[in-house]
């Protein structure tokens, strides 16, 4: 089989040239050109003959059946919450994360939950297979007739792959591998698009659930070409302290499932375990109320969480206030004390503001704005706030409270938790509040403030 040809390829303007220059000739970038490989043009027909061959006609929507993709849970029921409910036959997933998060441990028992019913290879590109055999002892999995491979080259892992034919197969990791079309170093650019790009096709030709394993960089995002995730099916995040016992795994983009959903382990001894009620780590166990603390509902994809947020008010000592948040958007902060002051008249333009969210979690709907502004309130007041209330609204620039999504939802969890008294927006205020639960509805900051008080 002849050696595809490579070219240097612009990615400002698609130029193709044979050799690489710092300046593209064409559209006058810098550093724009990265190798890629060629297509040649098909035999008997032009670029697109093999394509129009397959494309038989035009159809209606309506007249598509859809179907439901059957699933393949992995034993594991926070990683299947995540993907959806499961591995589906042809998707390529793609997770990322730190290193030592615990990617491959998840992986690996993942795989040997699989292997027991189906056949499953493990491609390992940055362990030998001793090492992964240790790692599997250490973890004390039982045994099974799962498929080890260590390679990193492109071509024999195809090879070995359409020789077995597996039903689910795990590459670890994209940038280990590398393709012989191309001369660049594996974990260059060209060669994670080009080594994705054929994994891909091979599992959808060949019907094999695949999971690609993605280094990350120091901002927390996938290394590598933005196209990797465009490509892929789901993309899913690994995130965690590694001097924390809990690991959270986020998803991000999923074609088979709803996204934005959050699945919780607690790393022990054996390997990740799924954690069922995950508001429990989240919550600070105070033998009293405390000032500056105030419990959040918040929604993670179809999952609420019931989420402590702590503020720390104190006097600054320099002429520029730090306002200082962890797990929280840093930017809305400053909004939110500037709603604070020009609506409800409380000042904290000569205090230190830090806000934290508990157990390590990032949240990022602005549903958390009011219990934010609330932590402050009490922080600044040397007042606790009530035992037993949450809290969830968005706050508009106007100092009105905005609805969160999925209302009903976030007080069922509330309810079930204990608490009985909730500060919500108006507009989500139930018909029928859950039993045992006193729902107070606001549609001003004002006005929520004035509640607050009543409460003490």
């Amino acid at each position: 089989m002849a050696k595809p040809r490579t070219a240097y390829i612009c990615t400002e303007c698609g130029a193709q040239l044979g050799r690489w220059q710092g300046q593209c000739p064409q559209c006058q970038g810098w550093n724009t050109l990265v190798e890629g490989v060629v297509e040649q043009a098909p035999a008997g027909g032009g670029r697109f003959a093999a394509i129009a061959g397959q494309t038989s006609r035009l159809q209606p929507l309506s007249s598509l059946q859809p179907r439901e993709e059957p699933r393949q849970p992995t034993g594991l029921d926070e990683f299947d919450r995540v993907l959806g409910g499961g591995l589906v036959g042809g998707g390529v997933v793609l997770i990322g994360g730190d290193p030592g998060i615990g990617k491959s441990t998840l992986l690996l028992q993942a795989l040997s939950n699989l292997a027991g019913s189906q056949s499953a290879v493990y491609v390992s590109g940055e362990e030998s297979g001793e090492q992964v055999a240790l790692r599997a002892q250490r973890l004390q999995l039982p045994a099974s007739p799962l498929q080890m491979l260590a390679e990193i080259n492109l071509e024999r892992i195809l090879d070995v792959l359409r020789d077995s034919r597996p039903r689910v197969a795990v590459i670890d990791s994209i940038q280990t591998v590398y393709s012989e079309a191309l001369q660049s170093a594996p974990g260059s650019v060209a060669q994670v698009r080009e080594c994705a790009a054929q994994l891909t096709r091979f599992a959808k030709q060949s019907g094999t659930s695949l999971i690609i394993v993605g280094h990350v960089t120091k901002d927390g995002t996938l290394a590598g070409p933005r196209v990797l995730e465009h490509i892929v099916d789901t993309v899913l995040y690994f995130e965690g302290d590694t001097h924390s016992s809990f690991r959270l795994i986020r998803a991000f983009k999923n074609r088979f499932g709803a996204v934005n959903e959050l699945g919780v382990f607690a790393m022990t001894e054996r390997g990740l375990r799924g954690v069922s009620n995950p508001s429990a780590i989240f919550l600070s166990q105070h033998g009293q109320q405390v000032p500056g603390s105030c419990v959040l509902v918040t929604q993670e994809g179809t999952r609420p969480l019931l989420v402590e947020i702590q503020a720390l008010v104190d006097a600054a000592h320099s002429p520029n206030p730090r306002r200082l948040s962890v797990g929280l958007e840093q930017t809305r902060l400053a909004m939110l004390l500037a709603v604070l002051h020009r609506h409800a008249g409380i000042a904290c333009f000569d205090q230190d503001v830090f806000v934290n969210a508990v157990g390590g979690v990032k949240i990022a709907e602005p549903a958390a704005d009011l219990a934010i502004l609330f932590a402050i309130v009490s922080s600044l007041r040397s007042r606790a706030l009530r035992r037993g209330l949450a809290v969830f609204g968005e706050v508009g620039l106007a100092g009105e409270i905005r609805p969160a999504p999925r209302g009903q939802d976030r007080l069922k969890e509330a309810g079930k938790l204990g608490f009985d008294v909730a500060i919500v927006p108006k507009a989500n205020a139930p018909r029928q509040a859950p039993e045992g639960m006193r729902v107070i509805a606001v549609d001003r900051i004002e006005q929520a403030l004035e509640q607050l008080r009543d409460l003490e």
